[in-house]
């Protein structure tokens, strides 16, 4: 018997790709949805914080904030603290909600300005001042031994990493602490002419998170 081939059936139309549909348009790739954060830890423990779509903004993580405040011993009764790139505020929300009696958190942009008041607002934390301005500016305004701990989160394409820990090792008490965020390791040889040393230091993904004391360089100088 004579084989007849049957004919090819065209091959169906490719359906539109699911990653397609989701290209975010050029120019905004740097962005991410709007999301939320939580307070881990004291009487606001389990409060939500918004996360705005805003470029550059990067709240520590959970996992980093347990780290640092288990280095702190979790208990801040009675501490002056500020939080001078604060961002969304998880830093100084943290630490008032762990008792700080005072906390400064400095924002430049309005928007994350107005929002870090609404929150001080919905919770009622007295011990919480915000202040929208230049952080640097703020740092560097500080009273001389005013602080038990300031916590320095700068862009990280900035430069303003050095002069935010020369103005934060003026703005601590002899025992106070730093609390510096950076995109690499800051070693004790830099940072002893600024009047800071290590006290601890981690790495969570491409952030390096430090705990600095002054140096005894910076005692030795304060005591001459």
């Amino acid at each position: 018997m004579k084989y007849t081939p049957k004919p090819i059936a065209p091959a169906p139309a490719a359906k539109p790709s699911a990653k397609a549909n989701t290209v975010k348009p050029k120019g905004t790739a740097h962005l991410k949805p709007s999301g939320e954060i939580r307070i881990i830890g004291g009487q606001y423990r389990r409060t939500k914080l918004t996360v705005p779509n805003h470029p550059g903004l990067r709240p520590t993580p959970d996992r980093v904030r347990e780290t640092l405040f288990n280095w702190l011993g979790q208990d801040l009764t009675g501490w002056r603290c500020a939080d001078v790139f604060a961002g969304t505020g998880v830093l100084g929300f943290e630490a008032a909600s762990r008792g700080a009696a005072d906390v400064l958190l400095c924002e430049q942009d309005a928007g994350l300005a107005a929002q870090l008041k609404a929150v001080q607002v919905r919770l009622k934390a007295g011990a919480v001042r915000i202040e929208r301005g230049d952080g640097l500016g703020v740092l560097k305004r500080l009273d001389a031994g005013s602080m038990q701990l300031v916590m320095i989160d700068p862009p990280f394409d900035s430069n303003m990493f050095e002069p935010a820990l020369r103005a934060a090792a003026q703005a601590i008490t002899p025992t106070g602490l730093v609390y510096l965020e950076a995109p690499r390791v800051w070693l004790d040889e830099e940072l002893q002419p600024l009047g800071l040393r290590v006290h601890r230091c981690a790495k969570a993904g491409a952030v390096h998170f430090h705990l600095l004391a002054k140096s005894a360089l910076a005692d030795e100088m304060a005591t001459a």
